[in-house]
């Protein structure tokens, strides 16, 4: 980032926070609604008003009722820390070098969280509990954020943004023992990538009876706001923080990792802040992803989103058009890296493998504790699968390409068939010009993401394309990522690059290449053995300690 751009970016922070705190002032006759949001972990649409009729969720669906269903909303992240650094931020966390799970980086001056520009608005903001953001916090960001955190605590009349986190429905707790099911595991619909075993029917019946009792926690809190006469000055949001919690859910960037459920209910004093085709009980196409919902909650309290934040509010008075796709990743999941970029538009999902020779089912050891996981990897070993329940367990194709209204559970890659090739260079191109937009850095290896950043921050390194020559990284991944033997060639030329991250690429090509690959490049590796960056330096030794001879040890 240029410095008259850095410095322009902090004089338009603190001009907006003086212009937010004056509109404050001017609009204190105007009332202005509360906002609840009410949030649970690791479901995907799971719920009786999405349709589904195995789940048992009256409370939610009575919600649905009175208020807006969302069809197509994202969590950018299918995991916790980065999809709630989506949401505080409103910006891609591929672009603050925050994509790694539990990262710590930090914003550039000028950069806050979305709730300190409603606390300058004269709102009262609370968290009640969780955070987990991937980033130090910008100075105080809630008037309180703990188990004791309440709207309650407001001054007479001031309004309030009140976030309630519901742990019950954690992936922890579909492997919690002993627990006496409440749905049947027989009438359990068992997706195509799993098989169709007891382990597996216990664990998503038993992630149903978790919904349910987060659907009865729902209903309280939703109770306690009428009893305390708020529900008519309230609109109230419900979603879930990232995809299912079940095994190939959360943690991978299909549909299944990263669709959540939204339910939006205004109430008639605020109706003008709706979207024009609001109604009670309907059902929104529109896209939506986290990094929407701050700027939309910013829309309704009256301020103006910032312009450096990607999201796009879907209502309020700052109403923006809505996204043509949605766009998530995969970075670094607990001790396993991977490299994915996705991309959605209303019916087809695209993933870009970026390391491919490592499989979707990399050992997470976290995820191994539910049953489910270790079951399905056992009969993978012996051998005892469908090839769409083993693909989870094998090395990647580098592109992937599924219908969701023909193939829900993503089980089917079209990437190969002539007759998707126009949706598959359409939604290539998208993922790629989403990449190119917002600067992701994810492309740099998570140790260079802080070695470069020191002394400034991973956003003004990723917009600084003498620091960060994104072009001529990316290209290089995708050379690498093909796997296309005649890439070869041009990848052993990039080990002569002037920048690490493209002589990282040239090397994990060649890697993921294998055998007759790292013997063509026996000399690029060799050299690249005392190369100036530890991260070239090891996916080298690494090529050659799995393919070279015993020379090379």
């Amino acid at each position: 980032m240029a410095r008259r751009e850095f410095l322009g970016l902090t004089a338009a922070g603190a001009a907006l926070a003086a212009a937010s705190t004056s509109s404050s002032a001017a609009d204190s006759a105007k009332p202005r609604p509360n906002i609840l949001w009410l949030v649970c972990e690791d479901i995907c649409p799971h719920l009786g008003c999405y349709g589904d009729t195995y789940a048992a969720s009256p409370y939610i669906d009575q919600l649905a009722a009175r208020g807006s269903t969302y069809l197509n909303v994202w969590s950018n992240a299918p995991v916790c820390a980065p999809a709630r650094t989506a949401i505080i931020t409103g910006m891609h966390p591929q672009s603050t070098g925050t994509e790694h799970m539990r990262s710590m980086t930090r914003l550039p001056g000028g950069m806050r969280m979305f709730p300190q520009f409603l606390r300058d608005a004269g709102y009262y903001c609370t968290n009640n509990a969780k955070e987990d953001y991937n980033l130090a916090k910008p100075g105080q960001v809630w008037d309180e954020s703990s188990k004791n955190a309440h709207w309650k605590n407001r001054r007479p009349g001031q309004p309030f943004f009140a976030v309630f986190n519901h742990e019950v429905t954690h992936e922890s707790g579909i492997r919690r023992r002993p627990h006496t099911l409440v749905h049947d595991p027989a009438k359990a619909r068992v997706p195509a990538y799993h098989p169709d075993i007891p382990e597996v029917r216990h664990d998503w019946a038993q992630y149903y009876d978790n919904i349910t009792t987060m659907d009865a926690q729902i209903g309280a809190k939703l109770k306690e706001l009428a009893d305390a006469g708020l529900a008519e000055d309230t609109i109230v949001f419900f979603y879930g923080d990232n995809g299912c919690g079940m095994p190939r859910g959360k943690r991978f960037p299909y549909d299944s990792g990263n669709h959540v459920p939204l339910i939006i209910h205004i109430p008639d004093k605020f109706r003008h802040l709706a979207p024009k085709d609001y109604a009670p009980g309907d059902k929104t196409d529109r896209l939506v992803s986290f990094i929407d919902l701050g700027p939309t909650v910013l829309s309704l309290a009256g301020v103006k989103p910032p312009d450096y934040m990607h999201g796009r509010a879907f209502m309020g008075e700052h109403e923006a058009p809505p996204h043509d796709y949605l766009y998530g990743f995969r970075g670094r999941m607990d001790e396993r890296y991977d490299t994915i970029r996705s991309v959605r538009d209303k019916r087809y999902v695209y993933l870009r493998n970026y390391t491919p020779h490592v499989p979707h089912g990399q050992h997470v050891r976290y995820m191994f504790q539910t049953p489910t996981t270790a079951a399905w990897k056992k009969l993978y070993d012996e051998g005892k699968l469908t090839p769409q329940q083993a693909y989870f367990w094998q090395t990647k194709s580098p592109e992937e390409l599924y219908d969701l209204q023909t193939d829900p559970d993503e089980v089917n890659n079209l990437a190969n068939s002539p007759a998707c090739q126009d949706v598959l260079h359409r939604l290539r191109k998208a993922q790629q010009s989403l990449s190119l937009e917002v600067r992701d850095i994810g492309f740099l290896p998570e140790a260079e993401i802080h070695s470069r950043s020191q002394g400034s921050s991973p956003y003004e390194v990723a917009h600084d394309d003498r620091r960060y020559p994104l072009k001529r990284i990316m290209a290089t991944a995708e050379q690498a990522s093909s796997l296309k033997p005649e890439a070869l060639a041009e990848l052993k030329k990039a080990f002569q690059d002037t920048d690490s991250a493209v002589r990282y690429w040239a090397a994990m090509g060649v890697l993921m290449r294998g055998q007759r690959a790292v013997e063509s490049a026996h000399a690029e590796l060799h050299k690249a053995l005392a190369d100036e960056s530890p991260s070239v330096r090891i996916v080298a030794a690494h090529a050659l300690g799995q393919f070279g001879s015993d020379a090379d040890l």
